[in-house]
Formats: C-alpha cells, sequence, structure tokens
C-alpha cells in the first residue's frame, strides 16, 4: 500500500514521521519525503497490507495533516527513481527535486535540511515553519 501526501510545512511532515516511529505496528517498507517551493510531497509505502480498522485509522490521520497528493510527473518520475534504488544525488540531478529523505523514517534529516535551508536564506519561510 502506498500514501502520497501534500504537507504544508515541516512540522506537518515531522509529525508525520513522530507518528510512523510511535506506531510501530505499521510495517513501513519506505518513507521518502521531497521538499518543494510550497510545501513537502511525502510518499509511505508499506510492506504489507493493513486490515480496514488500521486503514481506515491512518488515512484519517494522514488527512488530518495533509491532503491526498497526486504528484506531477516530474516528482512521479522522481519518487519511482528512488524507489528503484537509484541514488537520491543522481534523482535531484535529474529531476530538479530535493529528496530530502528517502528509506527509514528520519527526523534528523528533515530537520537539518529545514536548519540549513533557513540559515542560507536568513530568513525562516512558511514551508519550513
Amino acid at each position: 500500500m502506498e500514501y502520497s501526501y501534500y504537507l504544508p510545512n515541516a512540522s506537518l511532515t515531522l509529525r508525520i514521521i513522530e507518528y510512523l516511529h510511535a506506531t510501530r505496528r505499521l510495517p513501513v517498507a519506505f518513507v521518502t519525503v521531497i521538499h518543494q517551493i510550497d510545501g513537502w510531497v511525502m510518499k509511505i509505502k508499506l510492506a504489507q497490507a493493513l486490515d480496514a480498522q488500521e486503514e481506515g485509522d491512518f488515512r484519517a490521520y494522514l488527512n488530518e495533516v495533509g491532503f491526498p497528493y497526486q504528484p506531477e510527473i516530474r516528482v512521479q518520475m522522481a519518487l519511482w527513481s528512488l524507489e528503484t534504488g537509484q541514488s537520491p544525488i543522481n534523482v535531484m540531478r535529474r529531476y530538479q527535486v530535493a529528496v530530502v529523505s528517502h528509506g527509514s523514517p528520519n527526523r534528523c534529516e528533515i530537520e537539518e535540511f529545514r536548519q540549513q535551508f533557513v540559515q542560507g536564506l536568513g530568513y525562516c519561510p512558511e514551508t519550513l515553519a
């Protein structure tokens, strides 16, 4: 099962990562986080299907913090390339996207990206709040 969501800021992105860590029963295969100018794209792939109750609960949580998202073709190709094992660096170069994290849900990578981006700009845009 796969879930693609758009999130307006880093805080909500981190909230989902924390939820995935706290909810051990979810069989997470990988999580991909991509930063865009206007928000964040998160793809969560589960290793196995959830039962109807778990799936409903998980979707309800995701819908509280973000919006179901159908990525544009460039982002779809980047997500597919990461899933097939291409390196994040090569994917970023080829598709001109900012891959913040791919693999195990990783809060540190998101926070470090946010800190470096804000430091480089000298202010904090809404999407990084």
